[in-house]
């Protein structure tokens, strides 16, 4: 029988004469509710999982930030100059990211913070410490948004030394960053310039998720192939140039493509989930041809921001939708048309004078494959740091190869769901055969290809999840993958390092050595030349609308050798007669042209000392960072 607790009323209480109550005892039920409020309040550990390495991992960098030696780089460049504590951040930040694949299906929030994280991990230490603008071609489009900013137009028939035309040509991407500079009342674009690789990073993770996701379900490949992008992307050109954007904008049209653009019974039997790979996704639905044309109208403006921006991005955009035309899937030719047509009329009008310039060169560099293919225009690599860099970028080119390869043997299923994207990798790899685009094809057929490799090789590291019969996979393969994933990840963290940072001796200037550059520059009356080793310097095309320019060390080694036989007989003699000509000679010219092997060890050294001490050249200024010397003639 249950027993009654009495319940106090008003007027029972204590002092109003009457007689105390029993206390009434806790319910039933409270013991239960508390332990289930005990429950509530204990902390998740897998919150906790995916909060901690972030945080320890920020911890580390940021107590990191102060004892990176920047300043005093050598050889090495920032490798030997970042703490202990850095490397223990990017490594934290990876064991991070394993950690939260495990439920990247259910939450993929945490990888995507996570590779945003490494992100500004990997490319932030410059924009936060530098105390100058980070890579001295960066300057050189600099000095065209001041100059758009001066004089509101650019003039794209005038011939402009220092290969200055080619921006005056296709100048979207300095259009725009003006429009942002007057937008947010900042300075110049110096302001912001330093953290381009991070902005651009974060605004093409999420249209890689849109390509990558067409292909597979599988969220734990689809981060992983985003992290390996991030490792892989060393190449460099994410910095503030035309080339970061114009990348963007044709993974942008790529991803519109490869969703919406599906010819309707293509698919076949990808339609059903027995022919699929586990991981892969289901071939997106089919559209007609008034729906096809739609999107092609919506791609317009995006076609022309391409055409507008970067000279050769155009070229790799239409070489991906002719790829992608080989395929039943993608065979639509009006896009690949309209595009054709977009770029043809742009060559033809703006880009005109160097559209002609380029065919009249072709006859020299079509079918050199093994001149299209060498890495930069320079010499060999020299120094202990540039030669670091120079082998561990072929040891990335071949590590990334080797996983994607081994994907396209392993998980044929994907791959043959995939081939679209396998096809708009090696659509740029032909155009070996044309050009050597100034040293820098190599560079730019491995960028374009990046996406789509990053992809297959994070699905060679992934096993697929679920699957049964001759889909299971089996658990032999599950414990390689286990070992394979992190070891994998570590060894291409190891890679980027020296790839992107190995020669960054090269790439931060000290102020006083802008300072000195830019006040010989002011210095020169219109018309004037200027002279140089090599254009990677800072400042190095300030006023380049009203200078020459002559960079007489961009050659073979052989001709710089005889150079340093006798170099103030060697300008005099080249020189216009009455020339009002300065020489500007600066640490980061030292660095670049002995790194980049155009002059022998010590040449610089010399060359800076005999024409010091020619009479033909008299010294205007003189710092610690560099000589300034005027021609004086004979």
């Amino acid at each position: 029988m249950q027993q009654h607790v009495p319940v106090p009323v008003a007027g029972d209480a204590a002092g109003s004469g009457g007689t105390e109550p029993p206390e009434p005892g806790p319910p039933a039920a409270a013991p239960r509710a508390s332990s289930r409020l005990r429950r509530r309040a204990a902390p998740d550990p897998q919150l906790l999982l995916s909060w901690l390495p972030l945080l320890v991992a920020a911890a580390l960098w940021v107590h990191a930030l102060p004892h990176v030696g920047f300043r005093s780089m050598g050889e090495y460049g920032l490798l030997d100059r970042l703490p202990v504590t850095y490397y223990l951040s990017l490594l934290v930040l990876t064991a991070g990211f394993l950690a939260t694949l495990r439920r990247a299906g259910t939450a993929p929030w945490w990888p995507a913070l996570h590779c945003a994280a490494l992100l500004t991990a990997l490319k932030g230490v410059p924009a936060v410490l530098y105390d100058s603008e980070r890579y001295p071609w960066a300057s050189k489009h600099d000095a065209v948004i001041d100059h758009l900013l001066a004089n509101g137009e650019l003039r794209p028939n005038e011939g402009l030394s220092g290969n200055m035309s080619a921006y005056d040509q296709w100048p979207g991407f300095f259009t725009l960053n003006a429009g942002l500079v007057r937008a947010f009342g900042a300075d110049g674009a110096a302001t912001y310039l330093n953290w381009a690789p991070i902005v651009l990073g974060l605004l093409m993770m999420p249209v890689l998720i849109l390509i990558y996701r067409t292909f597979s379900e599988d969220w734990r490949l689809v981060w992983t192939a985003v992290w390996i992008f991030q490792l892989a992307n060393w190449v460099g050109q994410d910095y503030l140039a035309p080339q970061g954007l114009a990348l963007l904008l044709h993974l942008a049209v790529l991803a519109v493509v490869l969703r919406h653009f599906v010819r309707p019974g293509s698919a076949g039997r990808l339609r059903s989930r027995a022919y699929l790979d586990p991981a892969a996704a289901a071939v997106p639905p089919p559209t007609g041809t008034r729906q096809r044309a739609v999107c092609v109208v919506v791609l317009v403006p995006v076609l022309v921001a391409v055409n507008a921006v970067h000279q050769l991005t155009p070229v790799m955009l239409c070489a991906t939708l002719l790829a992608l035309n080989l395929s039943r899937r993608y065979r639509n030719p009006g896009l690949l048309v309209v595009a054709g047509l977009l770029m043809l009329a742009w060559d033809l009008t703006m880009g005109r004078p160097l559209f002609t310039e380029t065919l009249g060169t072709l006859r020299e560099s079509l079918g050199e494959i093994t001149r299209n293919s060498r890495a930069g225009y320079a010499g060999q690599l020299t120094g202990a740091g540039p030669e670091l860099a120079g082998r561990a970028n072929v040891v990335m080119v071949l590590a990334v190869a080797a996983l994607a390869g081994t994907a396209l043997l392993l998980r044929r299923r994907l791959v043959h769901s995939a081939l679209p994207l396998l096809l708009a990798s090696a659509a740029p790899v032909p155009l070996f055969v044309v050009n050597d685009y100034g040293g820098e094809m190599l560079f730019r057929v491995y960028l374009f290809a990046l996406p789509g490799a990053a992809f297959f090789a994070a699905a060679a590291l992934v096993p697929a999840a679920g699957g049964s019969g001759a889909h299971r996979v089996r658990p032999a393969v599950r414990r390689i993958s286990a070992v394979a994933l992190p070891v994998s990840l570590v060894a291409l963290l190891a890679g980027f390092m020296p790839s992107y940072y190995g020669k960054e001796q090269m790439n931060y200037t000290p102020p006083a050595e802008t300072a000195l550059v830019t006040r010989a520059i002011d210095r020169a009356p219109d018309g004037a030349l200027i002279l140089a080793t090599t254009g990677s310097f800072p400042q190095a095309l300030h006023r380049y609308d009203e200078l020459e320019h002559w960079f007489f060390a961009e050659q073979e080694l052989p001709e710089n050798v005889a150079m340093l036989k006798d170099p103030a007989h060697y300008l005099a003699t080249r020189l216009p007669p009455d020339a009002t000509a300065y020489v500007i000679l600066t640490r980061t010219q030292d660095v670049y042209t002995a790194g980049e092997g155009l002059l022998p060890p010590g040449g610089f050294a010399g060359l800076t000392r005999d024409l010091a001490a020619s009479p033909l050249f008299r010294v205007v200024e003189r710092t610690g960072h560099g000589v300034v010397l005027r021609y004086v003639g004979p």
